[in-house]
């Protein structure tokens, strides 16, 4: 069983909302949440009237980083729930609730602390904001790292590429039932954008401002703030 409910946070940054996760074997009465989402009243509430409407028990919430659009709700949900709150410790460590097992990855780049999720029996893959379900991911500099985050997406490419993955789940947007073209889409474009980066200093950029004028003068100056910070951290 795999349920979406999608927080009323959408925006330029979260696409239609942040999407949290509810996760669980139909036979075990139970789920898990990835992902609670904002500090929304609305969104708690719709949380705890979907795990009802199911007649579920939330056993555990799951995080795949702190920023405040994934982890807000936290608090309320473990107050209406009583749910544990499972902080991953290493990479390859799993767990099994609700009947399914979690394997934590550890996919740092867009945060430091960023994780995908792999539920290895069913190939599906919940990466945060690693991987959005359109579009591409923001690198959160000075926290967010560019070579990390190249890393993580190799990682993930590997999963990708030994067949173990059917079905990413992102924090934001829809599904993805292609992982391996989708990651390597992913780095595709991180690399095109390292050339352009390359080309706008060649070009006699000074700042990362001149960077982003010249290399995203064609996107949504809305997102200009998240390709600033991305563009700091391609210069790093």
């Amino acid at each position: 069983m795999i349920h979406c409910v999608l927080a009323p946070n959408p925006g330029p940054m979260t696409l239609d909302g942040t999407n949290t996760w509810l996760l669980g074997d139909p036979a075990s009465g139970q789920m898990i949440i990835v992902d609670p989402g904002p500090d929304d009243d609305r969104h708690v509430d719709a949380v705890v009237a979907a795990l009802a409407a199911k007649d579920v028990q939330a056993v555990a919430i799951v995080l795949t980083h702190g920023h405040e659009d994934h982890c807000g709700a936290l608090p309320q949900l473990v107050g209406r729930t009583q749910a544990e709150v499972w902080q991953p410790e290493r990479i390859g460590q799993i767990r099994r609730w609700a009947g399914l097992s979690l394997e934590v990855i550890r996919t740092p780049g867009h945060t430091s602390d960023s994780v995908s999720l792999l539920l290895p029996e069913q190939g599906f893959l919940l990466t945060g904001d690693t991987v959005l379900g359109r579009g591409t991911a923001m690198i959160a500099h000075p926290d967010g790292r560019l070579d990390a985050y190249l890393e993580s997406l190799e990682t993930l490419r590997r999963y990708a590429a030994s067949g173990e993955l059917n079905l990413i789940l992102p924090g934001h947007g829809p599904t993805l039932a292609q992982p391996l073209k989708t990651i390597e889409a992913y780095q595709q474009h991180r690399a095109g954008r390292l050339d352009q980066g390359r080309a706008a200093l060649d070009a006699g950029a000074v700042s990362a401002d001149d960077v982003v004028a010249l290399v995203y003068a064609d996107v949504d100056r809305a997102l200009w703030p998240a390709a600033r910070a991305s563009v700091l951290a391609q210069l790093e």
